[in-house]
């Protein structure tokens, strides 16, 4: 893989750790004993004094193609030397219409046009504005209901909290946003645990679509969001069906469906979009994260040409939507989009996650035997691994095991309450996924 050369030397430790609120994080935990990052590569972040460990992780499902590549990094200086912004409102950048073009054609046929913002959480809520919008300008503006799920994560935007559905992100903030309701989530353990790719059991819930339809009316309902594998959960793939079945409601009721696809985007689950790997056309997919392989904030929204031109009315010099960000489309941003689809392609990274799919499978299910393993999932290059929790109470034993994989095994990995969820970049070998799996052997026997 064409990766940086290994760096030389690491930075100073920071003496003062206390100005800096770290988001989702455990603030006084961490400032007793850090987890510094100085630099990384390949498979690998570098600890602030000089340990390799490796990324089970891709960061936060991010660096898909893995780290320190250099032609991104290239590709984000040649543009900052050249155009380091422009604005977005009135004007325009060729890279922009450039990244847009080459998203588009990697969605599914029909979703054509691409609307830029900065993030997953900026993407979620730009989706749902533009369902509210789109309904709106048809004249059919008492559609203003939107249904998420429980235990679903659509970002930290007031929208995306509202139809997210994990509570601990929705306890401190209040009724949120009204009129927005929730299916049930699809995770059954009785039914579908220690399970490979999508379970059996499950598409039947998309069924209470039908009872939300009934209590309140399709006609005062705007969109659906789900996402095609709920990850900051713990790593939930639909069940086979679901997708489908919740396809044919929407279009039945005139109810959009957006698909969450921030982590599931570029290659996770062995395509470009999961909704190719489910044969689903859903009317938006929200994206960020793998698109610029996290080396500059991106997000954005795919979305069918018919929602696009339902705004393409009226005098031709007056704003369609009054929607939209500073740094959309930023020149950086686009720049760093177009190196990272280049190497997507150029290696054939979505294919290689989908051919490697089978062998990590078996790789993680090799952990059930260890103590305290309550269920594992594996879908894509990702996998939830749900341990039995503390005495302490819940979410110490993942907090333990992030800690323990840190300091005592040089592994990064991420947790959710009481999971371990691995989700390592798309250029991972048979080896290293090996290496992924004995090191968080040890971090459960630790924990236990």
């Amino acid at each position: 893989m064409n990766v940086s050369s290994p760096i030389k030397s690491a930075a100073a430790v920071p003496n003062d750790l206390d100005a800096f609120w770290m988001p989702f994080t455990a603030n006084r935990a961490f400032k007793k004993a850090p987890r510094l990052l100085a630099g990384a590569e390949g498979m690998h972040y570098i600890t602030v004094d000089g340990r390799r460990l490796i990324d089970a992780a891709a960061g936060m499902w991010c660096t898909n193609a893995g780290h320190g590549r250099r032609t991104i990094a290239e590709a984000i200086a040649r543009q900052a030397a050249a155009l380091d912004y422009a604005p977005p409102f009135q004007f325009g950048h060729p890279q922009s219409f450039e990244l847009a073009s080459r998203i588009a054609a990697l969605a599914p046929d029909g979703l054509d046009h691409v609307f830029f913002c900065n993030s997953g959480s900026e993407a979620a809520d730009t989706a749902l504005k533009l369902a509210l919008a789109y309904h709106n300008v048809r004249g059919e503006g008492g559609r203003t209901r939107l249904i998420g799920r429980e235990r679903g994560y659509h970002g930290v935007g007031f929208g995306g909290t509202s139809v997210g559905g994990i509570v601990p992100n929705r306890k401190l903030f209040g009724t949120l946003l009204a009129g927005v309701d929730h299916l049930s989530a699809t995770y059954n353990r009785e039914t579908q645990a220690f399970t490979k790719g999508e379970p059996e059991w499950g598409a039947h819930l998309a069924d209470e679509l039908e009872r939300l339809v009934g209590l309140h009316g399709a006609n005062t309902i705007a969109a659906v969001i789900v996402e095609p594998m709920a990850g900051s959960t713990g790593v939930l793939p639909s069940p086979k069906g679901y997708l489908k079945r919740l396809r044919e409601i929407t279009q039945a009721h005139g109810i959009l469906l957006i698909f969450d696809e921030v982590i599931t985007g570029f290659g996770r689950l062995g395509h470009a979009f999961a909704a190719e790997r489910y044969g689903v056309t859903p009317d938006m997919i929200t994206f960020a994260k793998g698109v610029t392989n996290g080396a500059a904030p991106m997000g954005g929204v795919v979305l069918r040409a018919d929602l696009y031109d339902a705004f393409m009315n009226g005098p031709e010099h007056v704003v369609e939507l009054c929607h939209g960000y500073t740094y959309s489309a930023h020149p950086l941003a686009t720049a760093a989009g177009l190196a990272t689809l280049d190497i997507y392609r150029d290696e054939k990274l979505f294919e290689r996650a989908k051919a490697l799919e089978p062998k990590f499978a078996d790789a993680v299910m090799s952990l059930r035997d260890q103590s305290g393993v309550l269920d594992i999932r594996t879908v894509g290059l990702t996998a939830g691994i749900d341990l039995t929790p503390s005495k302490e109470g819940p979410g110490k034993r993942g907090y333990d095991s992030l800690a323990c994989a840190f300091h005592d095994n040089d592994l990064m990995l991420r947790v959710a309450g009481d999971t371990l969820a691995l989700t390592p970049p798309l250029i991972v070998s048979e080896d290293q996924i090996g290496e992924i799996i004995d090191k968080v052997a040890k971090v459960i026997r630790a924990t236990a």
